[in-house]
């Protein structure tokens, strides 16, 4: 029997933060028929605050890779909020992680591999992997770690009229 991406975030006893508040003039979630983008999201902890800092500064590698898991959840939380439950998501089209970096800092894809791996195993190796940029950035608002953006596609569409 196959399992639900409901059942398999369940089954990773993980906590999903509240879903983020826009901090400027943009939507967080839209849908576009079968496709739902979602804006750049920050990695928001259970008591809403946020992880900060640089990595190669005041974070290393495996704390900025904890930082990009903690996005994907957060991209979750809004996912759930927005459409009432995972199980509508068919398949993770696209992700693209900014990662704010020192200049000599060259593993930003490991880094984003936190949140690609959450999404693996929520949706599975197949549909929980889509294509994806993972790229460094001299800054990022607030001095987060990570900020990620994703591309998913619906089983369903929806109409938005």
């Amino acid at each position: 029997m196959v399992s639900t991406a409901t059942e398999n975030f369940k089954a990773l006893g993980l906590n999903l933060p509240p879903a983020p508040k826009p901090l400027g003039v943009y939507k967080p979630f839209l849908v576009d028929g079968r496709h739902v983008y979602v804006s750049g999201h920050g990695p928001v902890q259970d008591d809403k605050s946020l992880i900060i800092g640089r990595i190669g500064e005041e974070l290393d590698i495996e704390q900025g890779k904890l930082a990009a898991r903690q996005v994907g959840l957060t991209i979750l939380s809004t996912l759930v909020a927005n459409l009432g439950s995972l199980d509508k998501i068919k398949r993770v089209v696209k992700v693209l992680g900014m990662v704010n970096a020192t200049p000599d800092f060259g593993r930003h894809p490991y880094v984003i591999n936190g949140c690609s791996e959450l999404f693996a195993q929520v949706w599975g190796e197949d549909n929980g992997i889509g294509v994806r940029s993972a790229v460094g950035m001299g800054t990022l608002p607030d001095n987060i770690p990570v900020e990620i953006e994703a591309l998913f596609e619906l089983f369903e569409p929806i109409n938005n009229e």
